[in-house]
């Protein structure tokens, strides 16, 4: 796949998180009094930012409700730091040898700027990306606002670049933007769900990513 940028999600995509965010939702808003849910719920909204996540869990939910549940998941959250082995098997190579073949790397994730930036320390990975958005500090995803800051960013086409995920929002996303993309299969979506927004591939192993991105 001959693109010049490529682009990442962060949890569930690059990095093994997926059932300690859910974790985290559920502590903070059971401890609050809010029903439990079942945990696919709370692995499903992941990608989205946190104000359209517990608007979808918890329809009708305050703005000061939301600020409780943020506070507990805060906490639970971090409390649990990500390291080099929270990052998929082979998902380090893969970001460095996209670097080392002259392309551009970023992330496009649904975690806030404060999670964000403390991940990118503490998995190693930072110093791999040329850019970052987050959804607080543009729109949550599908919104294509990310997609739109990093493809000016670069100066290139989105059809030059391709945004990897593991959710329906990253693709979703993509999609709007008209910049393709490419599904993987181990975290929250399976390729039934991703398979719905035609993406450029879906793959299930590292190994298949880096054949479809030339690596």
């Amino acid at each position: 796949m001959k693109v010049k940028v490529v682009i990442f999600d962060w949890d569930g995509t690059l990095v093994d998180s997926v059932d300690h965010i859910a974790e985290s939702l559920h502590q903070a808003a059971t401890e609050l009094g809010y029903p439990q849910l079942e945990r696919e719920a709370y692995r499903d909204i992941i990608g989205l930012g946190m104000v359209e996540a517990l608007e979808k869990l918890y329809p009708g939910i305050s703005r000061d409700e939301m600020n409780e549940i943020r506070e507990g998941y805060g906490r639970y959250f971090f409390s649990k730091v990500t390291t080099p082995q929270n990052v998929f098997d082979g998902m380090a190579d893969v970001v460095s040898d996209i670097r080392g073949s002259g392309r551009g790397c970023s992330v496009a994730t649904g975690k806030s700027r404060r999670g964000l930036d403390v991940a990118l320390v503490s998995s190693g990975l930072g110093d791999q990306f040329d850019i970052t958005r987050c959804a607080d500090e543009t729109r949550s995803k599908p919104d294509p606002a990310m997609l739109e800051e990093i493809v000016r960013f670069y100066g290139v086409d989105p059809s030059e670049a391709v945004m990897i995920g593991d959710t329906r929002y990253d693709l979703d996303m993509a999609q709007r933007m008209g910049m393709p993309a490419i599904g993987v299969e181990w975290g929250v979506h399976k390729r039934d769900v991703l398979a719905g927004y035609s993406p450029h591939a879906i793959v299930d192993t590292v190994a298949d990513l880096r054949r479809v991105l030339g690596l």
